[in-house]
């Protein structure tokens, strides 16, 4: 098969290793099933083309493509550039994207749609969502339940469904957990790679970077270790399963 482009967007190495394992595992995919480019200190391939490609899977990470061009440092502002310039080809074409938490910011805000902090931002943790109408309907959901927990946590968010867009899992603090764009272009504002341990990472990694009080870090990795999550992860393995062909 093609391989995945594995686009990661987390500064911290530690955070980033971690992802790109957790993606590896939760994706049913070898290291020689990706193309992986840490964007903070690698450009995108030179004459990069998609259809060298199965997919294109974008992780999370700190930034907040809404905020001030001015309050972001060159590192947020080369590694959003570098996706955004990705995204005209990715929904002109249909092609198949996964993007994962910073990931729905980056397809709401190409699409023309708000992203901010104005509402549904979530805090560290995990959050209840619900399948949609249009999401019982979508391949990638089929089968899974109806209700499940998935891990986030978010400081920004879609403050409405872009132009093209399908809703596809909600929940009570943030309506847009996962979208569709066109029929191949997905994206959750949860981390359908993450469980409980790495979450523990990213939680001790990110502590102080104003996501919770840093007193309760120790609270939330026990939370994050009581939690039933294991539905998100099979969204991503059916995303791996359904583009690798």
């Amino acid at each position: 098969m093609k391989p995945f482009l594995v686009l990661q967007l987390r500064p911290e190495a530690e955070a980033a290793d971690d992802e790109f394992r957790a993606i590896l595992r939760k994706g049913g995919l070898a290291e020689s099933d990706t193309v992986r480019v840490r964007l903070d200190c690698a450009d995108l391939p030179e004459g990069l083309k998609l259809d060298d490609f199965s997919g294109v899977i974008v992780g999370g990470g700190p930034g907040c493509v809404s905020d001030p061009v001015e309050k972001k440092s060159p590192v947020e502002k080369k590694i959003e550039d570098a996706v955004l310039g990705l995204m005209p080809e990715i929904t002109g074409r249909d092609f198949p994207f996964m993007g994962c938490c910073y990931g729905i910011g980056i397809l709401t805000h190409h699409l023309g749609a708000e992203v901010s902090k104005r509402r549904y931002g979530e805090p560290v943790g995990t959050s209840t969502c619900r399948v949609t109408e249009a999401g019982r309907a979508d391949p990638l959901l089929q089968g899974l339940p109806e209700v499940f927990d998935a891990f986030v946590g978010h400081k920004e968010a879609a403050q409405e469904l872009p132009q093209g867009c399908v809703q596809l899992l909600a929940s009570d603090p943030c309506p847009f957990q996962m979208i569709r764009f066109g029929q191949n272009v997905y994206a959750t504002q949860f981390h359908p790679e993450a469980d409980a341990a790495g979450f523990e990472t990213r939680i001790r990694i990110y502590k102080d970077r104003g996501y919770f009080p840093p007193e309760t870090a120790d609270d939330l990795i026990a939370m994050c270790r009581a939690a039933d999550v294991t539905a998100p992860e099979k969204i991503l393995s059916r995303f791996v399963e359904r583009y690798a062909g």
